[in-house]
């Protein structure tokens, strides 16, 4: 009996210093989920793509929720980025079947993840279950950019946030549509007014507005018809809450985008 308490004592010692030595780098997996569907976590990663690690603990109710607010997150992303966020619900021990992983997904109504079964070696590697365990991995470094044992509503604008500026440093700057030679916004950070600066080289319709990190239009500065030479147009950005944005230019069938952090 002693010896047992002894090991139990160690491997609580060993968890405990695996919680708070947390991995900077993804761990690597390749196979079929538990619908037969091959996934390679590397391949995605080298593609650009970010991978949302969701492991559970069976029968846990705090569980699903986390699962449904990250899906949605992640739903909003897909629809103006496709196919650039993926996931993967593991159960956080070796034993729970894929029939139990599969029927989780599916009661939960979280078609987003891809259900998966033994993730205890992938838990240790991430340090320790917490019910439950998020791993937000991204980018050809394979790098792990988000991780917590104890999910938060906050954390999913984080998430959000690691997620949008992947995809923006993964994806080419679009060219600026025919008609307008230079684009820029100043400030940048703004804490009130942001000034939209165009030059154009012929006689142009355009529309200017701010998008959200999910691509959603949240204000629509300008819409001016037949304009030529220097425009600017300033807005004022106090009632949008502290964040990263986009300002969009139409122009031409075309569409060029500078970010922009609000910081009041």
């Amino acid at each position: 009996m002693k010896k047992i308490i002894f090991y139990s004592a160690i491997l609580s010692t060993l968890l405990f210093t695996s919680t708070a030595l947390k991995a900077q780098n993804a761990m690597d997996f390749s196979g079929n989920d538990c619908n037969g569907t091959y996934h390679h976590l590397f391949a995605d990663l080298d593609a650009g793509n970010a991978v949302v690690l969701f492991f559970y603990m069976p029968n846990c109710g705090s569980c699903p929720p986390p699962a449904q607010a990250i899906q949605g997150m992640a739903d909003n992303i897909n629809a103006t980025n496709p196919g650039r966020v993926k996931g993967y619900a593991f159960p956080f021990n070796n034993t729970t079947t894929c029939a139990y992983s599969m029927s989780w997904v599916t009661n939960n109504s979280i078609p987003f993840y891809s259900a998966m079964d033994s993730g205890a070696t992938m838990v240790a590697h991430y340090g320790g279950f917490g019910m439950p365990t998020v791993v937000l991995v991204g980018g050809s470094d394979h790098r792990v950019m988000f991780s917590t044992l104890s999910f938060s509503n906050s954390d999913l604008s984080i998430m959000q946030d690691s997620i949008l500026a992947l995809i923006a440093s993964t994806t080419a700057i679009p060219e600026l549509p025919a008609g307008v030679s230079s684009f820029s916004v100043y400030p940048n950070p703004v804490s009130e007014n942001v000034s939209v600066n165009l030059k154009l080289n012929e006689n142009t319709d355009l529309s200017i507005e701010i998008l959200d990190v999910t691509g959603k239009q949240v204000v629509l500065v300008a819409d001016e018809k037949n304009i030529n030479g220097n425009y600017s147009k300033s807005y004022n950005t106090s009632a949008l809450p502290d964040g990263n944005y986009m300002i969009r230019l139409n122009a031409n069938n075309k569409s060029s985008i500078e970010r922009i952090h609000v910081a009041h």
